[in-house]
């Protein structure tokens, strides 16, 4: 089951999350945590975490930072249920092949807001 079956709202959702993730304004990057996660929200992968909106700030700052030229982008149908999401994504150049890819799992908040999510690296560049 895909999200514009079960719950319309999911996909602006994850559209707001790519952006926030690709945004380095960094005013225009807290507004769209803000709308995006719940005030008490975690982020979880392999190689980082943040915790509150300020803690998913400097980790997506420390992120644009690192991996500066590349975006993250939506792939694939996203599949939610109850207050459960999944979809995938990859990093990339703008008109070029992903460098890094995974998958993300998030629960929602009542109020239809991210309150954490949880993600795991498929591919990813290793170093010599």
């Amino acid at each position: 089951m895909n999200s514009k079956s079960q719950r319309p709202d999911v996909a602006s959702l994850v559209d707001r999350y790519f952006a926030a993730w690709n945004t380095t304004d960094a005013g225009r990057r807290r507004e769209l945590i803000a709308q995006t996660w719940s005030e008490d929200a975690a982020y979880l992968d392999p190689l980082m975490q943040g915790e509150g909106h300020a803690g998913i700030d400097a980790m997506l700052q420390a992120v644009q930072a690192q991996f500066a030229g590349l975006a993250f982008r939506h792939i694939g149908e996203i599949d939610a249920h109850h207050d459960c999401m999944r979809f995938s994504w990859e990093l990339a150049p703008a008109d070029g092949a992903a460098v890094a890819g995974g998958t993300d799992f998030g629960q929602l908040s009542a109020d239809g807001r991210l309150r954490a999510v949880t993600g795991f690296i498929d591919f990813m560049p290793t170093t010599a």
